[in-house]
């Protein structure tokens, strides 16, 4: 079965900015993850050009545009493997 985000976890298709734990998930602050792969395989993708490269917004902040992240899930076929290895 294909993954299929529940629109609870995915904002509106508004502009505006996703932080890494909206994409993995934090779960200190009960967000549950965009998309269901770690953190580290999230960055090794994005590392790779395999996801898309983030905004730095300041010195130490880093997010990706949400506009990025949909068209990403869009992208994935059914049954595709989302892991960077």
């Amino acid at each position: 079965m294909a993954y299929q985000p529940s629109p609870n976890r995915i904002a509106a298709q508004s502009p505006g900015f996703y932080r890494i734990w909206h994409i993995t998930d934090d779960k200190k602050r009960g967000i549950e993850p965009i998309l269901p792969i770690g953190r580290s395989t999230f960055l090794d993708g994005v590392a790779a050009g395999k996801y898309p490269q983030p905004v730095k917004l300041g010195k130490r902040t880093s997010a990706w545009r949400k506009s990025d992240i949909l068209a990403l899930i869009e992208s994935f076929e059914p049954g595709a493997n989302m892991g960077a290895a």
